[in-house]
């Protein structure tokens, strides 16, 4: 970037068809293949402008993938990455919130980094995937432009809180809109969770 800091420029997928008051983390919802292509084109234009390599990396979900696959259409490079998927919400997965009991709703905001909603994955499991990823970025091993999920993108903005043990689900920040772009500084190293 213009100051010779690595970033990553991270966009949230388009918003999936089926989603609404549901727990959605890895169920793979398709999205309309206009807004795919509308996200795709935003991505091209930023690479165009910043002269970055043609090369995007997505989550195996359809959410994300199919704006990668538009950019392989228009001769880029797609990596699918499997660090870069959503939180697993393990039995809450797909489920209507308003099915899942509040008692295990509570549960989690109880211990926020460390309970595993629906006996899927914590977010200390997710931030461990989010560190491993910004490494392999900073080796030049995932490319700088990604598509990304709502949980990822907030974590990667929440580092800090992490390593300090402050996030809880008090201090979980709104996610970013759908289609929603955001730049976040690959610092060498990452903070890591000191638990």
């Amino acid at each position: 970037m213009a100051d010779g800091r690595l970033e990553l420029a991270v966009w949230r997928h388009p918003k999936p068809i089926g989603a609404a008051g549901r727990c959605i983390g890895q169920t793979d919802l398709p999205v309309d293949p206009r807004r795919a292509k509308r996200l795709a084109h935003r991505i091209r234009q930023t690479a165009r402008r910043e002269g970055l390599p043609h090369v995007v990396a997505t989550s195996p979900l359809r959410r994300g993938a199919d704006v990668g696959r538009w950019l392989r259409r228009w001769g880029w490079r797609h990596q699918i990455d499997a660090r870069l998927i959503e939180l697993d919400f393990g039995a809450w997965d797909g489920q209507r919130w308003s099915a899942i009991a509040y008692a295990e709703v509570l549960a989690w905001e109880a211990a926020f980094l460390h309970h595993a909603p629906g006996s899927g994955e914590s977010l200390l499991q997710l931030h461990a995937r989010l560190v491993d990823a910004l490494a392999a970025v900073r080796a030049g091993q995932l490319p700088r432009l990604v598509v990304g999920h709502a949980g990822w993108i907030t974590l990667l903005g929440c580092l800090d809180g992490v390593a300090q043990g402050t996030l809880t689900a008090a201090t979980w920040p709104a996610p970013p809109r759908y289609g929603q772009g955001i730049r976040h500084p690959v610092q060498h190293p990452v903070p890591s969770a000191a638990f």
